[in-house]
């Protein structure tokens, strides 16, 4: 199973929808080990700043290579909801050296997801509402409506490159503002069009 993750994908406002649209997506991966599937995860010892981001996770329903856009949201089986997690202090030091993002992103525990929703409970997939709630206060919110690269767009992209096979998981970028730090005894509540989907405390 791959798990791969597009990065600075979404806008604050949609008419700035086609300005960081390069055709030049983000893209990353992390292990299969990252994930943490609706149970409490614990705070990494090696970093002193952890930043959450909440996203919208498609898993991939059947094999494809050079998926065409037309026919792109059809490989779409189920969605998820998920934190991508960045230990941004591990991810400075990469960066001043011009290293890889692995160890700051694909950590154990840097993945927790959610159960998944079949996609056809998403009858407008430009229209899904996400946020994420912390200690009870909003943090997140998102819509798709203001994503850059669409769930098409993505999944098309990708599969120049690689082929993706059933099961799959894709992370599809989190909203332009909210992001933050996370600390021990946080609570991290994730919902989709107001329906709860995972429920964790850093421990």
């Amino acid at each position: 199973m791959k798990i791969l993750a597009i990065g600075k994908n979404y806008v604050n406002n949609l008419e700035d929808k086609n300005v960081g649209k390069t055709g030049n997506q983000i893209i990353f991966s992390k292990p299969e080990s990252s994930l943490a599937f609706n149970c409490d995860v614990e705070y990494p010892s090696f970093t002193k700043e952890l930043i959450y981001e909440i996203e919208l996770v498609i898993k991939i329903g059947k094999q494809g290579k050079n998926i065409p856009l037309s026919e792109a949201t059809s490989y779409i089986s189920e969605i998820a909801a998920a934190i991508d997690y960045t230990a941004k202090d591990v991810f400075n030091a990469s960066r001043e050296n011009k290293g890889p993002w692995d160890l700051s992103k694909g950590f154990d525990g840097a993945a927790p997801i959610s159960s998944f929703k079949p996609v056809s409970n998403f009858p407008d997939l430009d229209n899904i509402n996400f946020d994420l709630k912390i200690n009870g206060e909003q943090k997140q919110v998102g819509n798709t409506a203001f994503i850059i690269y669409n769930f098409a767009e993505i999944i098309a992209f990708t599969s120049k490159f690689m082929t993706l096979n059933p099961g799959d998981l894709i992370f599809t970028g989190t909203p332009a503002t909210g992001a933050g730090e996370i600390f021990k005894g946080d609570h991290l509540v994730g919902s989709i069009e107001g329906e709860v989907m995972f429920d964790f405390k850093m421990i």
